[in-house]
């Protein structure tokens, strides 16, 4: 497995990341069983990467992680998030401190605000953030879904990423966020590379997609549960689909693997995260990590998706309006 180094941090990252936000609603002990397991095949195919947060499953994902990571948590890079209601000083601490515990370990790797908060001075969450990197608690400190504003206005140089969704269904991070990541010294993360399944050709129309999933800015306001009110993009969507599809079939690689290769080339781009619920889909996950498409091929994928990126425009939010 490649690895890429975070920003300006030092540290070294695998290129496919493993996403672990996979505590379901009907989460059981077999649930609970396959998340190890998985994590140990993420280790043992060269993952180094772990991406939770302490807002999923309350928790629940942090505890698992660092229960499946008993005995090896020197190969593994933790990164963990505080959500955005916890971003005063003393917030922050406290549950960075929670998090630590939950995770069975003694450092953070990467210590990521989950989302903005404006109503708290940034500069106070940076200083709360930086005690804690000279205590040894954390090794660094990134963003998560910060738009290029918001960027600039985090005092210092010290922030080592900036997880986005980024995709070829999803390219509003192209309309000066990269460049801005590159400015202040930071890696991208990825989160949905492959659009939530829809980019490996497992839905054939916008019917087909799962009511939780169809709930993107790419789908009509008049579907249930859509909390944006635009009209969406569906058929720009799966025409797109349907040409990146035959592209894949050119390369002769599955629409996933390509999908997920042609996020990996775009610059800036440190890591991708993908994820797995069982060892045999972390196993699927890295196959794209290998694949180095020629210029001509990644130009042709870009074009393919173009609609959708200039109906969507640089609103760096899949789900509500800008």
């Amino acid at each position: 497995m490649k690895t890429r180094t975070l920003g300006g941090s030092g540290v070294e990252v695998s290129v496919v990341a493993m996403g672990c936000d996979y505590v379901l609603k009907t989460w059981n002990e077999e649930d609970k069983r396959n998340a190890i397991a998985a994590v140990n095949a993420a280790l043992d195919v060269g993952i180094n990467l772990f991406d939770t947060a302490e807002q999923y499953g309350k928790g629940v994902s942090e505890e698992v992680l660092g229960e499946a990571l008993a005995g090896r948590r020197g190969k593994a890079v933790i990164a963990t998030k505080v959500a955005g209601k916890n971003l005063a000083p003393a917030d922050l601490r406290a549950a960075c401190e929670k998090s630590l515990a939950r995770l069975k370990t003694d450092r953070i790797d990467l210590y990521q605000l989950h989302w903005p908060n404006p109503k708290i001075p940034v500069a106070d969450t940076v200083a709360a953030l930086e005690a804690l990197k000279k205590e040894g608690k954390i090794r660094a400190w990134g963003v998560c879904n910060f738009s290029a504003p918001e960027l600039a206005g985090l005092p210092g140089a010290a922030c080592a990423s900036n997880q986005i969704s980024y995709s070829l269904l999803f390219r509003a991070p192209e309309f000066g966020l990269r460049e801005a990541c590159r400015a202040k010294g930071a890696g991208i993360i990825c989160y949905s590379p492959m659009f939530q399944g829809i980019l490996t050709g497992k839905y054939k129309s916008a019917d087909e997609v799962p009511l939780h999933k169809a709930n993107t800015r790419h789908f009509s306001s008049k579907r249930p549960g859509v909390p944006h009110k635009g009209p969406g993009c569906e058929a720009e969507t799966f025409a797109a689909v349907e040409r990146v599809k035959k592209i894949a079939e050119k390369v002769g690689r599955p629409m996933g693997e390509v999908s997920l290769a042609w996020v990996l080339a775009q610059p800036g781009v440190s890591s991708v995260l993908a994820g797995a619920r069982t060892a045999a889909q972390v196993r699927e996950n890295v196959k794209g990590a290998d694949i180095v498409l020629a210029p001509a091929i990644l130009a042709d994928l870009a074009a393919a998706t173009e609609d959708v990126k200039r109906i969507l425009g640089p609103n760096l939010h899949m789900w509500v309006d800008g």
